[in-house]
């Protein structure tokens, strides 16, 4: 029985100064590992969801689509901010994490 992998936080290069790989890349490199899934969830952005998409479905891997938000309510910044990472299991669902 083999195990099924999923990454379910991956930044592209939508996320700037942070994501190095274009969307494309990312997918390409999980299906050479052998992934079953990858998660692109740029920060604060879906802008790399079709790229991902159109690269997943070339490759035959699943693609679970999301964002990555930062929660800052500190009160001096040497406290560290909230990441928070929503993955979209729905088109609703979609919808709602664009519309933020």
């Amino acid at each position: 029985m083999s195990v099924r992998y999923a990454e379910l936080h991956c930044i592209s290069n939508y996320s700037f100064l942070r994501g190095a790989s274009h969307p494309e890349e990312l997918v390409l490199r999980a299906s050479t590992l052998g992934y079953y899934a990858i998660a692109v969830t740029d920060e604060c952005s879906m802008a790399g969801t079709v790229k991902a998409h159109m690269a997943a479905e070339e490759c035959g891997i699943k693609l679970i689509v999301g964002s990555e938000f930062r929660l800052d309510d500190r009160a001096s910044p040497d406290e560290p901010s909230v990441h928070l990472v929503l993955i979209a299991p729905s088109r609703t669902a979609y919808g709602e994490i664009c519309n933020l």
